[in-house]
């Protein structure tokens, strides 16, 4: 089946979010380190975020490493945060000319200097770019967010009279983006592994086996294509 002739172009979801997984077992099935996978997926990633905004999406985010990720041995955490230096360096020239903007959420000022300096670099480059919003959650939790944004709401000295949903989204790291309408998982996993836990309220799931070096663009347009399938009711009855 051709999904991408299938897919509906007037119904292309605005905001895609993806947790990118499998990366050390598609090495590992390859009998290679998973530095190799690491570097697979970045190669993958790159051409995800092209076609997200060839189809149009509005906004891709990626979980690129979780604020759990520091307990991964020290080698592997200086691998990947050299992946993130390497990878912004090679393609941020490509994104800007693509139009592409780049976003972060997370406590990225405790990310190492040399990648919280190419990401900021990346961003003011293409900060004035008018395609997808591509944005890396790095150094990224949920519950960190959460704690973060209660303490801002604290040091403001917000009237608890006026803390609603708008409030909290307001504090939030995500607050320059809306909710997903859909979120990918790949790598066989089913769990959202405090990925924009409050975010996802009502978006849609996609769990899919395929490691992610493997998540090509007909795998995106498979995704896409049974997003599109789907009635989002939001709580109401139709």
């Amino acid at each position: 089946m051709n999904y991408e002739e299938m897919t509906d172009k007037s119904n292309i979801p605005t905001h895609i979010a993806i947790i990118m997984d499998g990366n050390g077992r598609w090495a590992k099935k390859r009998l290679m380190p998973r530095s190799v996978g690491h570097k697979a997926g970045a190669d993958m990633l790159k051409r995800i975020v092209r076609k997200c905004n060839d189809m149009g999406v509005k906004y891709l985010t990626v979980y690129a490493f979780s604020t759990e990720n520091w307990k991964r041995p020290d080698e592997e955490v200086s691998l990947l945060m050299g992946l993130i230096v390497t990878y912004l360096q090679k393609e941020v020239k490509e994104m800007n000319e693509n139009n592409v903007k780049i976003g972060a959420i997370g406590d990225i000022e405790k990310l190492p200097k040399k990648a919280y300096d190419e990401l900021k670099k990346a961003m003011d480059i293409t900060k004035d770019n008018t395609g997808v919003v591509f944005s890396l959650a790095l150094n990224y939790g949920f519950r960190d967010d959460l704690s973060h944004a209660i303490k801002n709401m604290m040091k403001e000295n917000i009237n608890i009279e006026d803390i609603n949903d708008e409030t909290v989204k307001k504090y939030l790291y995500t607050s320059y983006m809306p909710d997903p309408d859909l979120i990918i998982r790949t790598g066989g996993e089913i769990r959202l592994s405090n990925f924009m836990l409050y975010e996802a309220s009502y978006s849609e799931f996609y769990f899919c086996d395929t490691l992610w070096p493997e998540f090509d663009e007909e795998q995106l347009c498979k995704a896409i294509y049974e997003y599109q399938q789907r009635d989002r009711r939001f709580g109401n009855v139709k």
